[in-house]
Parts: C-alpha cells; sequence; structure tokens
C-alpha cells in the first residue's frame, strides 16, 4: 500500500502541468527577494538605532524598544484593513505596496530626527502586514483560477520541502521556505558586509535594493487576482457585489470552527516565536557566560546561522512526509507538541540549570519546527481558509498575536527571561489542543 502511494507521488510529480511550474517560477522570484530584503535588516535593527543621537544624547535601549514596539502596534492595528485592501483591490497591488513602503521605511533609518524614525516603524510595521499576506494570497488564488490544482496537491509542495530538485524540468516551488532559510543566511552575510561598508544604515540600504527588484519583478511577471467571492456562503450572497469587509471575515470565522483552530494555532505559534525572537540573545549569553567567563563574547551570528540550518531541516522533514502523503493536519500536532517539549526544556535550563548544551539543544529543536510550522501553516490556510476572506482572515488573527508579543516586551522587567520564555511555552501548548482539536474534527467529517 505505501509503496503504491509512494509511485503515485512519483508519477504526480512527473506529470506536473507546465501552468504550475511557470507559476512556481514567478512566484520564487519575487518571494525570495523580497525575503531577503526584510532579513538583511534584521540583525542590525538594534544597532542603526542605537546608534541615533538626540541632542547630544544616544537612543537609550527604552527607547530604540519603543520604536520595535511601534512597528508591532501598527501591525496589529493595520492589519486587518490590510487585508480587506488586499482582498478588494488586489494582491499584486498589495506586493508592489510592500516594496515600496518597506523601502521607505528602511529609508527613514538614515534620518537623525526622531519623528521620521517612528513614522518609518509605521511604515515598516504595515509593511509586515503585506508581506505576510499579499504573496501567499496572491499564490493561492492563481493556483485556484488556473484549475491546474483542484485538490492542492502543488500548493502542498509549495509550502514545503519534497525532496531535492531533479534538474529543471522538475523544479519544485515547494522549497519557497526551505530556500527562505538559505536565504536568510546569505542575508545575513550581506548584512555585514553592507554594515563594514556604510555603517549600521548600510543593511537597510540594501534591502531598498532588493526590494526594488523584487518590486520590478512583480510588475512585470505577475498578473493580478482579488478575492473570489463566494457563492455558497450566505454572508457573501447578501453583499457579493460588495467588496470583502472586516465584518464579513469574522462572520466567516464564526460559521467555520476550523478557520478559528487554524487561526489560533497562527496566533499562538507566531507569538511565542517572536518572544522567543526577543529572548534567545540574553538567555544565550548568560549561559555562554556561565560555562565559559565573563569576558567570552557570543558568536551570534553563528548561533544565527545554525538556527536557520535548524529551520531548513524543519522544511525538509515536513517535505518528506508530504511525499510520504502523511496528512498535515496529524504532523502538525506532532510537530507542535515537540515545540512545546523544547520551549519548556529551555525554560526550565534557565530557571535551574543554565546549562548551555541543553539550551542550545532546546533551541535547535525548536527552530526545526519552525522550519516544520510555515510549510504546514500555509498549506493549513490554503486548505481551510476561503479566498474571498483569506488576507482579511491571516491579518485578523494577527490581532492578538501581536497583542501578546507587545503586552510581553512591555511586562518584560517583571516576567524576566524565565517568565517570557514560559508564556512562550503556554502559547505553544495553547496551539498543540487547537491543532488536536483540529484533528478530532477532521476525523469525525471523514468518519
Amino acid at each position: 500500500m505505501q509503496r503504491a502511494s509512494v509511485s503515485s507521488g512519483s508519477d504526480s510529480i512527473n506529470s506536473k502541468p507546465k501552468s504550475v511550474k511557470d507559476l512556481q517560477m514567478k512566484f520564487l522570484a519575487v518571494f525570495w527577494l523580497l525575503r531577503c530584503a526584510d532579513w538583511i535588516q534584521g540583525p542590525y535593527f538594534y544597532e542603526v538605532y542605537a546608534s541615533k543621537v538626540f541632542n547630544g544624547v544616544p537612543a537609550s535601549l527604552a527607547l530604540v524598544s519603543k520604536l520595535f514596539l511601534t512597528g508591532f502596534a501598527s501591525t496589529a492595528l493595520f492589519g486587518p484593513v490590510v487585508g480587506r485592501a488586499l482582498d478588494s483591490y488586489g494582491r499584486k497591488k498589495g506586493t508592489l505596496a510592500f516594496a515600496v513602503i518597506y523601502a521607505l521605511g528602511a529609508a527613514s533609518t538614515k534620518s537623525p530626527i526622531l519623528q521620521v524614525l517612528f513614522l518609518g516603524r509605521i511604515l515598516s510595521g504595515i509593511g509586515t502586514s503585506l508581506l505576510f499576506s499579499a504573496p501567499e494570497s496572491w499564490l493561492v488564488g492563481e493556483a485556484q483560477q488556473s484549475g491546474d490544482d483542484p485538490d492542492g496537491t502543488w500548493l502542498g509542495e509549495t509550502f514545503g520541502l519534497v525532496g531535492v530538485p531533479r534538474g529543471l524540468n522538475s523544479f519544485k516551488m515547494d522549497i519557497a521556505y526551505a530556500g527562505d532559510a538559505l536565504v536568510a543566511i546569505l542575508a545575513g552575510q550581506f548584512a555585514g558586509a553592507a554594515a563594514a561598508a556604510r555603517g549600521p544604515t548600510g543593511p537597510f540600504e540594501l534591502s531598498a535594493g532588493f526590494l526594488s527588484l523584487g518590486g520590478l519583478l512583480t510588475a512585470f511577471l505577475w498578473k493580478e487576482n482579488v478575492a473570489k467571492r463566494s457563492e455558497d456562503s450566505e454572508v457573501t450572497e447578501v453583499s457579493k457585489s460588495s467588496r470583502p469587509s472586516i465584518k464579513e471575515a469574522v462572520q466567516v470565522i464564526k460559521d467555520d470552527p476550523k478557520i478559528m483552530l487554524v487561526g489560533g494555532v497562527q496566533s499562538l505559534f507566531e507569538a511565542a516565536m517572536y518572544i522567543f525572537v526577543l529572548q534567545w540573545p540574553p538567555a544565550i549569553t548568560r549561559a555562554v557566560a556561565k560555562r565559559f567567563g565573563e569576558s567570552v563574547g557570543t558568536p551570534y551570528g553563528t548561533v544565527f546561522s545554525c538556527f536557520m540550518a535548524c529551520c531548513l531541516l524543519g522544511s525538509t522533514i515536513f517535505g518528506q512526509l508530504a511525499k510520504m502523503a502523511v496528512p498535515t493536519e496529524k504532523f502538525a500536532a506532532v510537530m507542535l507538541s515537540i515545540a512545546t517539549i523544547a520551549m519548556s526544556t529551555a525554560t526550565f535550563t534557565v530557571s535551574s540549570s543554565m546549562s548551555l548544551p541543553a539550551l542550545v539543544a532546546a533551541f535547535f529543536a525548536f527552530e526545526a519546527c519552525v522550519g516544520m510550522y510555515f510549510p504546514s501553516i500555509g498549506t493549513l490556510r490554503s486548505k481551510y481558509v476561503p479566498d474571498s476572506h483569506r488576507s482579511v482572515i491571516m491579518n485578523l488573527f494577527g490581532i492578538p498575536l501581536n497583542v501578546l508579543v507587545v503586552t510581553v516586551f512591555l511586562s518584560i522587567a517583571k516576567l524576566g527571561l524565565k517568565g517570557a520564555l514560559g508564556i512562550s511555552s503556554g502559547a505553544l501548548g495553547l496551539a498543540t489542543l487547537c491543532m488536536l482539536k483540529l484533528n478530532t474534527m477532521v476525523a469525525k467529517k471523514s468518519g
């Protein structure tokens, strides 16, 4: 039975329609350029703002934190509006808007004026909403409109790693997220070189160049698509002549608990991930200092590269399991359980022994789960979230995500490292419960 399944999957791969291959290539060319532009800015976010001087006084950690939180607040505030605009006016326009808005945010780092820096962070927050919804919505919309992928087989490959490419004729778009890890590693090297040549703003200048290239390719390679109005939904039947609204999207979520569960996983896992992003540097630094002494520096660049390698491993594992026709729902439940155990282990390690090997192992395991998460959630959203309100719904679930991250960051003085990682562990545990519930619902429906 299993051999037949694998053979069938191989035949399916060989018979991939040319239109699907063309779509995958068009998406990849843009996706990787835009993701590279985003990754390049990350390593120097703190330094570019900490290097500013206002009225003769260097920017404080508190001020840099406020700038950081401004971006998150902007994403939470404007996300639903951005989502509605994408579904109404087009995902290609949204991707082009991202390139322009994010480039303006990057350009703002050149300014010595505090108000301009805050405006730049607001623009970057809006850009983040566009980046994490417009390209994916465009891809899913194009795939559904073409009719060449009725059961989402190639979308599943798109969001995960399914083997090694076998030449151009069988090239798979499924390396999007696995390739993203490689792009992140390269982006870190590009950022370091740009900073060495141009100072802290160098990576942001280089980012603007990648955004320009991504925007040009979007303009010439992509055609526009908007949300397809659903004929079998009461909400859209009443107002199918109007553009998708936030109120309609909320009703769509209420009408289908599976969408709520998928959105819950998205909000909880990504909140845990962002909390981790803020807390792993001090955690690693303390563990390194305890093991080797205070005088030894922490190799953040090396640690980051190792994290990205773990993400690549996770994406590869997802692809191999997808190749074996393992249901994404079941796989995601196991992955979330592992992530919860890994983060809980890190929390315990921080609060007790501060053992460097145990902490690094827990963090590596969690990063491997991150690599598995993104292709998993992309596949689940393509399966359960209707195209008619896709971008709005994705951004609506970004609100609780950003609220949780901002709340933890504002309370970090009281929570401490242990408390922050503990909240991350709790969020992952709840995400696991959501996925287990989704599995139960799917099993009942199929039974």
